[in-house]
C-alpha cells in the first residue's frame, strides 16, 4: 500500500463535492456521505477522476471514516439525517 503525503492529503479534495479526501487502504475516500466517492491510488498517484471514482457503499464509507479517525466527525450524515434524505442516496 502507497501511502499520501499528509501534505499532499491537505490540498487533495473530491472533485465532485469539494470535500477533504482520507486514505484507507488503497483508496481515498471523500468525506462527504453524501456521495460516498472513492477514489483510487495507483503505483502511489491518487487518481482524482470523476471518471474513475466509485461509490462506496453505506457500511463501507462509514468504516472508512472510522479507520481514518473521522467517525465522530460531521461527514454529512446527520445533514442527511436533518434533512429527511435517506443514507443511500447518492448526491450529484
Amino acid at each position: 500500500m502507497a501511502t499520501i503525503s499528509e501534505d499532499l492529503l491537505r490540498i487533495l479534495v473530491c472533485p465532485i463535492s469539494r470535500k477533504p479526501v482520507v486514505q484507507v487502504g488503497d483508496w481515498l475516500y471523500s468525506t462527504d456521505a453524501g456521495t460516498r466517492r472513492k477514489y483510487p491510488i495507483r503505483d502511489g498517484l491518487p487518481i482524482m477522476l470523476i471518471d474513475e471514482a466509485q461509490v462506496a457503499e453505506v457500511a463501507e464509507f462509514q468504516d472508512a471514516m472510522r479507520q481514518a479517525g473521522r467517525a465522530g466527525t460531521r461527514t454529512g450524515f446527520e445533514e442527511l439525517k436533518n434533512a429527511g434524505v435517506p443514507a443511500g442516496r447518492e448526491t450529484p
